[in-house]
């Protein structure tokens, strides 16, 4: 049995009190700061500069975490920032080089209670329940693939993969056509289509991505109305079947009626053919 490292064992802070611990999660919009992380690190470093009605930075440094959703109560160390000067609308910080080895590749073990609400902590009080879990080989950018029969992702998540063209993601979704599912989790409705010619599936989701409803009628009616962040919030991807390049486009386009057959998507759903 593996003996537990502490996360203090690990990185040496003398000095707690100087610190304030940051505990990153989704925002009221619902926007995650693990999908900030991997589109840009600038984007968690705002997370880091934004100042509210309260000032949670009255230490001189932030210890930051994000919400590592892959896993289970567990935290990924998304660096240390001094905190330089205090503006009525943001925080000016700067990263300290020291901690900047771990930023992005440690993760930890934290179990965050219910009653411990808000972003900005006393570090003395939490560091020693913080546990190491994993030492990532390099930082953190997105999950990886996990096989087509388990692509089951919200569009907030997949959005920082297909920006950033992450290889394992690209080469295994540019080798195949299929028929894909997609679910709008805040009323159940689906829509059915499919990927073919000479696109493959990531170029199909590629169009989701940046336009919220890919040129499908009521997709695009929906969005219209809605905004593309209604998509980044509640629609999910997955995959219902693949097919080798080399397989006939009518085959494909016969096996997405299949489908709009048994998920009832043409009658409960967004499509209209």
């Amino acid at each position: 049995m593996n003996e537990t490292i502490k996360l203090s064992e690990l990185l040496s802070i003398s000095e707690p009190h100087q610190y304030k611990l940051h505990l990153a999660c989704a925002n009221q919009d619902g926007t995650h700061p693990l999908n900030e992380y991997v589109a840009d690190k600038a984007n968690w470093i705002g997370w880091n500069e934004w100042r509210g009605n309260k000032n949670d930075w009255t230490r001189p440094f932030i210890f930051s975490f994000i919400d590592f959703y892959p896993i289970s109560n567990a935290y990924l160390f998304g660096g240390v920032f001094a905190v330089k000067e205090r503006l009525p609308d943001r925080y000016v910080i700067e990263e300290v080089e020291e901690f900047s080895k771990w930023e992005g590749r440690l993760v930890c073990r934290f179990y965050r209670y219910q009653g411990l609400r808000g972003r900005a902590f006393h570090l003395e009080g939490l560091i020693d329940t913080f546990e190491v879990l994993q030492v990532l080989p390099e930082r953190y950018d997105g999950e990886r693939f996990c096989g087509y029969e388990w692509v089951n992702h919200p569009f907030s998540v997949l959005k920082p993969i297909l920006q950033r063209e992450k290889q394992d993601w690209k080469a295994s979704l540019m080798a195949v056509k299929g028929v894909y599912l997609i679910v709008d989790s805040s009323n159940g409705r689906s829509y059915v289509g499919s990927a073919y010619g000479d696109s493959g599936i990531w170029s199909r989701l590629n169009t989701y991505i940046h336009t919220g409803h890919g040129w499908n009628d009521e997709l695009v009616r929906t969005i219209s109305e809605k905004g593309i962040d209604y998509a980044l919030t509640n629609f999910k991807f997955s995959i219902l079947e693949v097919f080798a390049f080399n397989t006939p486009d009518d085959i494909i386009i016969g096996r997405e009626s299949h489908w709009k057959n048994v998920m009832l998507s043409r009658q409960y759903g967004y499509n209209r053919n």
